[in-house]
């Protein structure tokens, strides 16, 4: 418990009231006008799964973390404060360290608080060598600059941010096609990518906060689509107001090679490819078609490689909301 609270500690903010161990926390807000609370909750699902089979237990926190964010930045919010669920069926006490320690670095990198959560031993539930791991983000925006999507139009220009991998999504099938299809071992190396299937599958889902930040700052930024379960196909039109679609260029980017590699071993149809995975696009942002320019500008400043990913077009009756061309 005290190498759990010293971690914790380490992400405490000025906003911050209480200590770890009370039945609740407390956090003041400040610095906001008029602002509007936005809150997310989500959970790492069977990536947890590698965690077992490796032994790697320090990547799976940051992935919870950054997973949350970015469901909150996209709303044009910044995180305050986190929560986490961890349930073991018996508690091993490195294991649960080195989780922490993933949630942590991730609430440290974010400028979010990890203040609180709950930690269940439930034999019987869970197997003694795994655990779930959820987590509660609460974030903030002012009123009038929260992103609902009413201000996206027609013509507007969409830019892509590159994922670090499958990121939380996909990995019942990735496993199976890898572990079982493939019958490759964690410690098989992909030529593909140069290394395991450990490192390829453990690749931290990573945050998108900053560079929305920044387009928000510039006034460049109206309306973002965190693609997460569901691919491209399912998460893009989220973002858009009534009336609205997307026609997405498919030969504006490269698919990573992971991504083709499960194409393959699976034989995996076109539309349940792009519905079950980002295919190297963790983020979409839709920014007005006569700033698209300078917006690539920022994000390159900021070190990102964006890509024209496709445009929002108006809705057509009997078309789907996400057209590939």
């Amino acid at each position: 418990m005290a190498a759990i609270k010293k971690l914790a500690h380490g992400t405490f903010t000025r906003g911050v009231l209480t200590d770890i161990g009370g039945f609740g926390a407390c956090y003041q807000v400040s610095g906001f006008r008029k602002p509007v609370l936005v809150s997310s909750a989500d959970g790492v699902g069977t990536k947890l799964k590698v965690a077992f089979l490796t032994g790697r237990h320090d990547t799976v926190g940051e992935d919870l973390v950054n997973h949350c964010v970015n469901d909150i930045a996209v709303q044009g919010a910044v995180p305050l404060f986190f929560l986490d669920y961890f349930a073991v069926g018996k508690l091993d006490a490195d294991v649960a360290a080195a989780v922490v320690s993933g949630l942590a670095r991730g609430c440290r990198n974010n400028g979010c608080a990890l203040i609180g959560g709950e930690t269940a031993e439930m034999p019987g539930m869970y197997a003694p060598s795994e655990y779930d791991l959820a987590g509660f983000i609460v974030g903030a925006a002012e009123r009038s600059q929260l992103l609902t999507g009413k201000r996206i139009r027609a013509g507007d220009a969409l830019l892509a941010l590159p994922s670090n991998g499958l990121h939380t999504n996909g990995y019942s099938l990735a496993r199976k096609l890898l572990f079982e299809t493939a019958g490759l071992g964690p410690n098989a190396v992909l030529p593909e990518t140069g290394g395991t299937v450990t490192d390829a599958l453990l690749a931290v889902h990573r945050s998108y906060l900053k560079p929305i930040r920044a387009l928000m700052k510039a006034r460049l930024l109206r309306g973002a689509a965190h693609i997460t379960g569901g691919g491209i196909t399912d998460n893009t039109p989220r973002m858009l107001p009534d009336g609205l679609a997307i026609a997405i260029d498919t030969q504006a980017w490269r698919i990573p090679p992971l991504f083709e590699l499960l194409r393959r071993i699976g034989n995996i149809p076109e539309d349940d490819f792009r519905r079950t995975f980002n295919l190297g696009a963790g983020m979409i942002l839709a920014v007005p078609a006569r700033a698209a320019i300078r917006a690539e500008a920022l994000l390159s400043r900021l070190g990102e490689t964006a890509f024209r990913i496709g445009t929002v077009t108006l809705e057509k009756r009997g078309r789907p909301r996400v057209e590939y061309r």
